[in-house]
């Protein structure tokens, strides 16, 4: 009997690792396509669609309402490292986007909490639960934006790793940004077949989500799901254990969503306290910066760096939290108050995503899209942004 379920397994198994390699050559693919579709529009199109983000908070903003709408922070970043490789965006105009789009992947856990609303015990938990990863990232944003902006901090810890760790001379080749990724003929035969970079912008951007999903679903199916049971018993044992499960349940799916998702539903039930969860909550966010780190590779030196910026966002955001017991318990605390006061008036949850996640966002963006970069204080040295600029 075991050897004929072993049998059974076998083709399952060789299955899912063809959906995972087809998975990441999609993925790989999607990028290369991003990025050169992105390379052969007209420069004046791609400046009036990315002139927002010359404005640092409506960059943020859109940043976070692009991953609130698309439901998936994997598929925003890795957007942004391709048209960084494009040379349309610079690095210090990118980095808002990357912060906006941390705030806008937490909303699947916050809806997914709303399944409990029947439920009085349970929706004051599970709310509690989902919104602590929002929370999280929105602190993280409030110490480091400010740091960023007038500082440059992330920007220019990036460029420096960058720097130390890459090779810097490839910048000074003019066809560096088109170091050719083995998918390249691939690209370029399709670029060729539609003759429409806008098109191929359009493509690019339903593969990578296909990609990510496909990589996702698979990945959870023939790994997490079949040993989650085994191992939760020992994943929330100490704050430690619990963050690096969450890195490597997240790396695996490449999705933050799917994991945070799932704790959900385990903290509604009792199952575990919101205290211990957020631990891996934590550890899910640095997790899901290796899809930045693959779509960073065999690209400019502008795109490692807003790579590194996603890893050093959500590193930061760690040690902010994680060593620390008190600091840990701020986040769970206001958690818990959305919680209790989302199951005594049910519209202050419903209000709290609206607001959070579309009005405020769409507001902003809407009243300050006409602003100059100039009258903001978004003021950074000049030899950093060229630097990091591809030369075109």
């Amino acid at each position: 009997m075991t050897e004929l379920t072993e049998a059974v397994k076998q083709p399952k198994k060789a299955i899912f690792f063809l959906q995972m390699i087809f998975a990441l050559l999609l993925f790989m693919f999607s990028i290369d396509l991003l990025t050169v579709s992105m390379l052969q529009i007209n420069s004046g199109i791609a400046k009036d669609i990315l002139q927002a983000t010359n404005n640092p908070f409506v960059g943020l903003f859109i940043g976070l309402l692009m991953t609130a709408l698309i439901q998936s922070s994997s598929t925003v970043t890795a957007m942004i490292v391709a048209v960084v490789a494009s040379g349309n965006l610079n690095l210090m105009q990118a980095v808002p986007l990357i912060m906006g789009a941390n705030i806008g992947t937490t909303l699947t856990s916050t809806l997914v909490s709303f399944s409990f609303i029947m439920k009085k015990g349970e929706f004051k938990k599970a709310l509690s639960a989902g919104v602590i990863h929002d929370i999280f990232n929105i602190i993280t944003v409030i110490i480091l934006f400010p740091l960023e902006m007038y500082f440059g901090f992330l920007s220019n810890t990036a460029i420096f790793l960058t720097n130390t760790f890459f090779d810097s001379s490839a910048s000074n080749d003019s066809n560096y940004q088109y170091n050719v990724i083995f998918t390249r003929p691939a690209t370029i035969w399709l670029i060729d077949l539609i003759n429409m970079p806008i098109i191929g912008l359009i493509l690019s951007v339903i593969f990578v989500f296909l990609a990510i999903k496909i990589l996702s679903e698979t990945v959870f199916k023939s790994f997490v799901s079949g040993n989650f049971k085994k191992v939760s018993k020992h994943i929330f044992k100490n704050p430690g254990i619990a963050f690096l499960y969450g890195i490597f349940f997240t790396a695996a799916v490449q999705s933050s969503t799917v994991t945070t998702s799932l704790i959900v539903p385990a903290v509604a039930n009792r199952r575990v306290s919101l205290i211990k969860v957020f631990p891996f909550i934590i550890g899910a966010n640095i997790g899901t910066t290796i899809t930045a780190v693959i779509a960073a590779i065999y690209k400019t030196e502008a795109a490692i760096s807003i790579a590194i910026v996603h890893i050093l966002f959500n590193l930061l955001g760690a040690a902010i939290f994680l060593p620390f017991p008190s600091i840990r318990k701020i986040p769970v605390k206001i958690a818990t108050f959305l919680g209790r006061e989302s199951v005594r008036t049910r519209l202050v949850g419903f209000a709290y995503i609206l607001l959070t996640f579309f009005v405020i966002p769409f507001l902003l963006i809407y009243f300050n899209k006409n602003e100059d970069l100039r009258q903001s204080h978004y003021k950074y040295k000049k030899p950093i942004e060229t630097e990091v600029s591809t030369k075109h």
